[in-house]
């Protein structure tokens, strides 16, 4: 089976064990194959009924306690939401794609994707670094999720045969991204910069700001040397 190990699927809570399904024959059509979910307990045949020519990618599927667990060792995430956020700026389709090719080759990214019905909760947009919206001719109702997996999925699936590798470095894992945000938060709380009721509405922003950064071990050694020592 054709491979695309740069990527991988992660749904968080979905509901359906078809859209499940659905979502691994999308995979298994572009040649993708690391599906992650979060909330299941058991796939079923359900699931296996949809994923026609899928079963591979659906039994490889990993099952996660919560997001922090799926994405801890991938070093960005993009997170699919429909939605208008005050503190999380949505990137359009094309401009996420060109920021996904941008990277090494060799860079871990994860594609998320919420709940069907909720779709993402601020929480959850916490653990990513881009957030990104997929046009359609009006607002309501939003792509079934299987869909917009497969209108997300395709494009990279025709960018991966036309992108060669990128200089750079590669972005931290997610997990030592968050270790980091969440020790200049720790910073910021001890000096005052945020009260209890403000501390919601300026951690969505640090965690957007900084996320956006697709942080590096260099960025993060920089970062952390100027919150500690006061430089602000």
């Amino acid at each position: 089976m054709y491979n695309i190990p740069m990527f991988s699927v992660i749904l968080a809570r979905p509901e359906n064990p078809e859209n499940i399904g659905l979502v691994a024959r999308a995979m298994a059509n572009t040649g993708f194959a690391d599906l992650r979910l979060t909330g299941v307990n058991s796939l079923g045949a359900r699931a296996l009924k949809t994923a026609v020519h899928a079963e591979e990618v659906l039994r490889a599927a990993r099952r996660f306690d919560d997001l922090d667990d799926a994405v801890s060792d991938l070093q960005l995430v993009f997170a699919a939401t429909v939605k208008a956020r005050k503190n999380f700026p949505i990137l359009t389709l094309d401009d996420a794609l060109s920021r996904m090719a941008a990277f090494p080759a060799s860079t871990k990214i994860g594609l998320l994707f919420g709940n069907e019905r909720t779709g993402l909760t601020s929480d959850e947009l916490r653990h990513s670094n881009f957030r990104f919206s997929i046009p359609q001719a009006r607002r309501q109702p939003s792509y079934n999720l299987a869909a917009a997996v497969l209108l997300t999925l395709f494009p990279l699936f025709k960018l991966s045969a036309k992108t060669a590798e990128a200089r750079g470095e590669r972005p931290l894992p997610r997990a030592e991204q968050d270790a980091c945000i969440g020790r200049i938060l720790e910073i910021l709380k001890a000096r005052g910069f945020m009260t209890e009721a403000s501390r919601g509405h300026v951690s969505e922003m640090i965690y957007d700001l900084f996320g956006r950064l697709a942080m590096t071990d260099k960025d993060r050694r920089l970062l952390l040397a100027v919150f500690r020592k006061g430089m602000l």
